[in-house]
């Protein structure tokens, strides 16, 4: 591992969005740049160092851009998948995907990522 490379957040857009019942199926992609704004004001709350920020969308969220602080991927298809190719590629380094999905927990941490729920980047 490269102790250079900061730390690389994998957000699981429609999880996290979805974890919380506030109207967001009205507008699914103004959620996602609600989530993308919050990481980019708030990083990884309780970090205290430097991270590298990808927020995945999928779906009627795509299109969502990036902005100084969070890079935003649209995944082709499904997001989950995204998610697995985006830690497969980030061998070496440490990883972090914040999601609830349980499925997508195993296939990350097979890979060697952390996990962590949407509350630590969402508000309940």
């Amino acid at each position: 591992m490269n102790e250079s490379d900061p730390l690389l957040v994998i957000v699981d857009g429609a999880n996290v969005v979805g974890s919380v019942p506030d109207g967001w199926w009205r507008d699914r992609r103004g959620a996602a740049e609600r989530l993308r704004d919050r990481l980019a004001a708030d990083g990884l709350p309780g970090h205290a160092g430097p991270v590298e920020i990808v927020l995945v969308v999928e779906g009627a969220a795509r299109g969502v851009e990036a902005v100084p602080g969070v890079r935003v991927e649209s995944a082709a298809g499904s997001g989950d998948d995204h998610m697995v190719e985006l830690v497969a590629g980030a061998a070496g380094r440490s990883v972090l995907v914040v999601t609830a999905d349980r499925e997508l927990r195993r296939r990350v941490t097979e890979l060697g990522a952390e996990v962590t729920g949407p509350r630590s980047v969402r508000p309940a």
